[in-house]
């Protein structure tokens, strides 16, 4: 068994096609739009590796197969930002063999620290933009463009020296089994605006969608900055995120206020199309994209991505404000909703979702690890 560094197109293939290919028939897998994955690893296709050094990395058995992946990379934003000398991995995927994951993981290891990195974190995928590995929950498929991984990866970090960094939190609401908002909400919106006259909240708007997305980067930038393992977020990065969530888009699920016509806060969901990518097996051609389009409108499970208000807004209930609107507008599909990676020390964002009836479901783990020079 041996570990390779990624050449030429059939190796690319056969660490793009590695998931499929140990997980394809379990029923959390859920494939990737294929006509991405298969550029998505290159610093001209993604704008987080644009900004980072990395190596791809596949593992091949005794008769030369691909058993497990991963990607080591030095995101040069975050180092900057914190002063550090960090190394990350992700997309880390291997069949249930120590010894091939043992592999991986001192590989990518060597290969950041002959970069002089201090420590490595992860898993941060910088293709897929999830964090974690499934820590609690192994039973429940993920949302998009959130992890799923079986319990067996845990012990290959723990055996090799890695401490819990952070746990991420994921809550539910699920309208369909009876969730409801409490009572002593309803006439909080009306409440609300009484007090600050100045605000107003408003759906997505699709014909000034770079005006928002614009909004939603800057509001990110202001009101994160003091989150554990927050990156500057750059302009073309949300782009590219936004690019992806366009055809899929409920403008019931985005929310926009602003304050005198300022933005001061959103709330970003959307649709979980990984039933459709599932159903599509992550092919857009010929027929995919016309089954994932007429398909959107009918889905019932949507991820809570994002929620932020800027800092002078803080602790004033927007957040609540905008949950409440995102729940009267999407009440009526029954759907049931994810609200994601929730910082396990966030109480102020703990304590809201709580209060607002949402359970803790599931929760996913980033490991890290000290490097020898």
């Amino acid at each position: 068994m041996q570990v390779v560094a990624v050449r030429g197109r059939q190796q690319m293939r056969d660490f793009v096609r590695v998931p499929q290919q140990i997980f394809g028939k379990h029923p959390c897998y859920v494939p990737p739009i294929w006509m991405d994955e298969a550029h998505a690893y290159s610093d001209k296709a993604n704008p987080i590796l644009k900004n980072s050094d990395f190596e791809l990395f596949l593992a091949l058995d005794d008769a030369g197969r691909p058993v497990g992946r991963t990607i080591a990379y030095i995101d040069h934003t975050f180092n900057r930002f914190y002063n550090a000398r960090m190394g990350f991995f992700g997309a880390f995927e291997c069949i249930d063999d120590p010894a091939a994951a043992g592999l991986l993981i001192g590989a990518a290891e060597d290969w950041l620290a002959a970069r002089g990195m201090d420590a490595v974190r992860g898993p941060i995928h910088p293709v897929a933009e999830n964090w974690g590995f499934v820590f609690e929950g192994y039973d429940s498929p993920p949302v998009y463009m959130s992890p799923w991984n079986p319990a067996y990866y845990h012990p290959f970090f723990t055996g090799a020296g890695y401490g819990k960094a952070k746990d991420l939190l994921v809550y539910e609401a699920d309208m369909a089994k009876g969730y409801e908002i409490p009572r002593r909400y309803d006439d909080f919106p009306a409440r609300f605006m009484t007090r600050y006259p100045g605000v107003s909240i408003r759906r997505l708007d699709m014909k000034r969608i770079h005006d928002d997305a614009r909004a939603i980067w800057e509001i990110s930038n202001t009101s994160l900055a003091d989150n554990w393992g927050y990156v500057p977020l750059e302009l073309p990065v949300m782009e590219d995120m936004l690019k992806k969530l366009r055809m899929i888009v409920d403008p019931d699920a985005v929310w926009m206020v602003e304050n005198e016509g300022k933005p001061v806060g959103f709330c970003l969901g959307f649709p979980d199309i990984n039933i459709l990518l599932k159903r599509i097996g992550g092919h857009m051609l010929p027929l995919g994209w016309a089954r994932l389009l007429l398909g959107v409108k009918q889905l019932r499970d949507y991820r809570l991505f994002g929620l932020a208000v800027t800092p002078e807004w803080h602790k004033r209930a927007l957040d609540a404000l905008m949950y409440i609107h995102l729940y009267q507008n999407l009440k009526a599909k029954r759907i049931r909703m994810e609200a994601n990676y929730i910082l396990e020390d966030n109480l102020h964002i703990k304590n809201a979702l709580e209060r607002l009836g949402m359970r803790h479901t599931k929760t996913y783990r980033i490991y890290e690890k000290p490097l020898a020079q």
